[in-house]
């Protein structure tokens, strides 16, 4: 998740007069509270005359192998320069920024009058590449009528110079693949209050708007309809909001699909817009019919599976729940009316759709960790206010939401000193409620200890020992002293590792190589060999989730993991083979097998527990096992060599 250093910053509540932090002091902060740093990059270092410009006049100079241009740009009260430029994506009477002769642009790249393509260029019309912002070399950076004049400093008004900072997310913090869960996590790492993204925003109450339906099979539990209509289809994004976007990595589109893009990135809740005059009625969350053909956002038609969920209109499907819009309900150069989607898919069907079709997106990512349910109302309304503000029209009154019922989250009995216990470290009175309320829990104090409830958007805090884990986090894992155990006096090996060991010892002075192999068998290893049905060694135990779904059992004999050892020495040449292992078997129909409940782990279990535990496992005697194969003695001057034998 690359965002800001200024964005980041705009959600700390900082006391009057006191500094942001720096790009260093964020850095270490995250990495404080257990967030892995990918990258710190500082861009937009711009020195020199960098300027806003206006395009007067472009003449295209047509004999050279490329299109190259030929403009005229107003820069304030010198007289218009003279720039070559082989951009195509700007037009007379647009604002650009300009880097005249003297600047030195990021990277060390230092501009001057030259003479090119037949012509003098006195400075450079840049692109956000050239400026360090993002990596888009497509076209130059145009500004929004009315952003600035002529002649005034681009630095200023671009917010340059500034710092990426990139923050290496894992699968299990999926809240924090946005703003407001790095803010929130960044906050309580500097001790400093948390400014909420979009706790002013009101949704508003929910009413008859756009017909929506979902099917119960799909997994999904929320989906919010609202229509905005007037959109001026022409209209060009911020720059502070095309700055972010560029930073975490996502190119402009438009203005309608930049904001869906930029509440994702702020607020976590993925958006998608749909044309609203290209749907047709009702629109379904529903399985898609296995055939059923979609054509997505990226030019590709695909075939459905009847896993796929999507979001489908009377003539079909017209989007992929979660990962993809369709193409033919896009948001276009045309559209005025746009009807704005905001969800809660089943994390795994949007895993599984992604994976099927081998297809990603930065909605998906998130999807895929579980978003909020609680946010999907408050991103629709952030990012119809942000549409109307930028693009113009008017929010139609009624809006839809459609929510399926949903079990609550369950409160957590909690023990105030349970993280002093775990880490054996003393924390003041008061600290585990305090930072359980920093990430966002309901703390309920009681005499015999606290009662939590997770907020919506942690889904991975389910038990006391989740918590226990936040607390140290937030404290400081690097506070939590590493003492390195004492080892209790004894009398040295026992008995039983002795003898281990004399035959291991043994074995190898007789010429034998210890090998470990596999103690799962494969399957059907017994038929191969022809034993007969009432063999004791086919009395296995199966494991419920094996590593390795041809190897279902646990091993009665060590001699299949050692056969294997040989067959894959003898296909590479190796013939002469003296192996041997020591390890458990285990014997199916052996011990109890009473089925035995979890045993409390805050305490020791009784003896009694012990025993009864012991008695339900099957057998695990150790046994040895060795192989030989070729000559056991090697041949030369002394003879022809000793075969392998059983003597």
């Amino acid at each position: 998740m690359r965002l800001p250093q200024s964005w980041l910053t705009d959600v700390l509540d900082l006391a009057d007069g006191e500094a942001a932090p720096t790009a260093e002091q964020i850095d270490a902060a995250f990495v404080r509270v257990g967030f892995e740093i990918e990258d710190v990059e500082p861009f937009g270092d711009v020195e020199g005359p960098f300027v806003v410009g206006r395009v007067e006049s472009i003449e295209e100079l047509t004999d050279f192998k490329k299109p190259i241009r030929f403009c005229l740009v107003a820069v304030g009260k010198d007289a218009p320069q003279e720039i070559v430029c082989g951009a195509r994506n700007f037009t007379e009477g647009d604002l650009v920024v300009v880097a005249l002769p003297g600047t030195t642009l990021p990277g060390g790249f230092q501009i001057a009058s030259r003479k090119t393509y037949g012509k003098t260029s006195d400075g450079m019309i840049c692109s956000v590449a050239e400026l360090g912002v993002g990596d888009d070399h497509t076209g130059i950076l145009v500004l929004p009528e009315g952003s600035a004049e002529p002649g005034d400093d681009a630095n200023e008004l671009l917010g340059l110079p500034d710092t990426a900072i990139d923050v290496n997310v894992t699968p299990d913090r999926g809240y924090a693949f946005s703003m407001r869960g790095l803010g929130r996590e960044l906050a309580g790492a500097l001790d400093a209050q948390f400014i909420e993204p979009g706790a002013d925003v009101d949704p508003g109450t929910p009413g008859d708007g756009w017909p929506v339906s979902i099917a119960a099979a799909t997994g999904a539990t929320r989906y919010t309809a609202r229509v905005i209509e007037g959109v001026d289809p022409t209209a060009v994004s911020p720059w502070w909001l095309r700055k972010r976007l560029l930073v975490a990595g996502i190119r402009p589109i438009s203005a309608v699909v930049d904001v869906t893009n930029y509440v994702m990135i702020e607020l976590g809740q993925p958006l998608h817009a749909f044309d609203a005059d290209r749907v047709r009625g009702t629109v379904a969350v529903r399985n898609a019919e296995a055939g059923e053909k979609l054509l997505t956002l990226d030019g590709v038609e695909r075939t459905l599976d009847a896993e796929d969920v999507v979001i489908a209109d009377e003539s079909g499907a017209i989007a992929m729940a979660g990962v993809m819009g369709g193409a033919t309900t896009e948001v276009s150069a045309e559209t005025t009316r746009v009807l704005l989607e905001s969800a809660t898919f089943d994390p795994v069907r949007v895993f599984r759709t992604g994976k099927r079709h081998k297809l990603s997106s930065e909605a998906a990512k998130r999807f895929e960790r579980t978003v909020d349910p609680e946010i999907t109302a408050i991103a629709s309304a952030r990012a119809a206010q942000l549409i109307v503000e930028i693009a113009g029209g008017t929010q139609a009154d009624a809006w839809t939401d459609v929510r399926i019922a949903t079990d609550p989250v369950p409160a957590i009995k909690f023990a105030p000193n349970a993280p002093d216990d775990t880490a054996g470290v003393y924390y003041p009175a008061g600290t585990s409620g305090r930072r359980l309320r920093e990430v966002g829990c309901t703390v309920d104090e009681h005499i015999d200890g606290l009662t939590v409830r997770p907020p919506s958007w942690r889904p991975d805090l389910r038990e006391s020992a989740d918590l226990v884990e936040e607390v140290l986090r937030l404290e400081g894992l690097e506070a939590i002293p590493a003492v390195v155990p004492r080892a209790p006096g004894g009398q040295g090996l026992t008995p039983v590792q002795r003898r281990r060991r004399s035959i291991g010892r043994t074995l190898a002075l007789d010429g034998y190589v210890e090998v470990l192999p596999y103690p799962f068998m494969p399957a059907g290893v017994f038929d191969v060999w022809g034993l007969p049905d009432d063999d004791p060694r086919r009395t296995t135990v199966s494991v419920l989730n094996p590593l390795e779904s041809d190897r279902p059992e646990l091993n009665t004999t060590l001699l299949p993991g050692l056969l294997e050892m040989v067959v894959r020495n003898l296909a590479r040449g190796q013939r002469d083979l003296s192996l041997f292992t020591i390890g458990q078997v285990v014997l199916g129909g052996t011990g109890s097998g009473e089925d035995i409940t979890a045993l409390d782990v805050t305490r020791r279990p009784s003896d009694e527990e012990l025993a009864r535990l012991d008695a339900s496992l099957p057998d695990q005697p150790v046994h040895v096992a060795a192989v030989l194969t070729g000559l056991f003695e090697p041949a030369g001057p002394w003879g022809r060599g000793r075969p392998a034998d059983a003597t």
